[in-house]
This record gives C-alpha cells, sequence and structure tokens, in this order.
C-alpha cells in the first residue's frame, strides 16, 4: 500500500491585523497570564494562523520534500544527503501540490493528524479558495487509509495520557525531532525571528521521526485495530 507521513508547522497571523471580534473569541474569558497563553496559543487556529510548512516523506523509500513558506516566488533545492527536496513558496502553492502530491498514496501517516493536521488544512486551503482532494478526519477508528499514531496509542481516546511526539519517541527508542534550538513550542519565535529553514529542517525531522515510530507500532499494535474492527465477537 503506497503509504505517506506528513507534518504541518504553522505561524499565527499579526495580532492587530485580527478583527477585534476575532481577537475576543480567542481570549474570551481569560486574563493575566492565561490571557497572554491564549493570544500566543492562535497558531493552533486555521481562522488566527497559516500554515508556513508542509513535510512529507514516503517511508518506504525514505525520499520526501517539504515544503515551507518563501517570497518572491518558488525555489527549490535538494538537501546534502539528496533524500529530501526543499520548496519555498506560498502557502496557496504549498497546500496545491499538498493536495496534488497526497493523490498518489493510499495510507497517510500522523500524529494527531485526525484533529488537528488535517483539518488545518482543510480550513486554511477552503479560505484560499482551494479545494481538498481528501478527507483526512474520517472514520475515527479506521486504520486502513489513515494511521494517527496518536489515536492509536490513546487506544482511540480510552486512555487518559497523550503523549507528545517526543514522550513516544523516546519510550519507543526512537530519535527526536525536538531539539534545544527548535521544538513545537519555539517555532513561533523562529518565524518571527526569520529563520524558516530552520523550522523546515524541523518540519522533516518531524516526519522522519514519525516514519520511524510507525515502522515500530506497524507490526505491533496496529494489528490489534486491524483485527479487532474485523472481529464479530
Amino acid at each position: 500500500m503506497a503509504t505517506v507521513v506528513f507534518d504541518i508547522e504553522t505561524a499565527a497571523l499579526p495580532w492587530l491585523d485580527l478583527e477585534p471580534g476575532v481577537r475576543e473569541w480567542l481570549t474570551r474569558g481569560a486574563r493575566g497570564e492565561e490571557y497572554r497563553k491564549k493570544k500566543e496559543w492562535r497558531s493552533l487556529s486555521p481562522y488566527a494562523s497559516r500554515v508556513i510548512a508542509i513535510g512529507m516523506l514516503n517511508p518506504d523509500s525514505g525520499m520526501g520534500r517539504v515544503f515551507y513558506e518563501r517570497d518572491g516566488g518558488r525555489q527549490e533545492h535538494k538537501t546534502e544527503d539528496g533524500s529530501f527536496e526543499m520548496v519555498g513558496t506560498s502557502e496557496k502553492e504549498m497546500l496545491e501540490s499538498f493536495w496534488r502530491d497526497l493523490k498518489r498514496y493510499q495510507r497517510v501517516v500522523t500524529f494527531n493528524g485526525r484533529s488537528f493536521d488535517g483539518p488545518f488544512l482543510a480550513i486554511r486551503s477552503a479560505v484560499l479558495g482551494l479545494r481538498p482532494s481528501r478527507n483526512l478526519s474520517g472514520y475515527r477508528y479506521r486504520v486502513e487509509d489513515h494511521v494517527d499514531l496518536l489515536e492509536v496509542l490513546t487506544f482511540f481516546g480510552a486512555t487518559l495520557q497523550r503523549p507528545s511526539l517526543h514522550v513516544a519517541c523516546e519510550a519507543f527508542g526512537v530519535p527526536s525531532p525536538k531539539s534545544q534550538e527548535m521544538h513545537g513550542y519555539t517555532v513561533g519565535k523562529a518565524y518571527r525571528e526569520g529563520r524558516i529553514l530552520e523550522i523546515a529542517a524541523y518540519c522533516r525531522r518531524d516526519i522522519e521521526a514519525t516514519a520511524e515510530l510507525y515502522r515500530r507500532l506497524e507490526p505491533t499494535l496496529l494489528p490489534v485495530f486491524q483485527s479487532s474492527r474485523n472481529d464479530p465477537s
């Protein structure tokens, strides 16, 4: 089955560029530190932020592509190891390319992609007048076409703890994408500082770690869900 692993990075739109009613909605009822956090976490909302990087990796071939935000026209280059194509372009063009490339794959693999990455990509695409080629948040308990590794590790919400990708990687002996300089909570700061190529490299590490975690879970936990779905008992 043709499989692709993907992940996205997002960045908040400038606070004062947001309509006052949107700012009030994002921070409603919050005061002090809670207000600051809600304001900062707008990068998680497709109504107050945008896609700045999309990484895609074929776990079988080890070849991949990372789209990242770039003004001034499309620019492409290969990584030093030759396994990734890095493509700088606009948000609209990277979304168009993502949905087009996705058509070649029967299975997608993500970490929290059913709840976050998939809906975020679809909504941002619609905002930009694009039609998604696929619903990435379909039937929750089906792992044949979308393997959300966070859903697998939490048994589709049955467990109380939700591990981060870093925690899951540590448990399974997979090199974590997180570094001292770059992790999920520092992407916004790095973006404001113009460090988009570092963010693109971090996105690559994310999908490489997700792909390796998938390889560990494919022969172990995934068969449990596939067989139980077809078990008449």
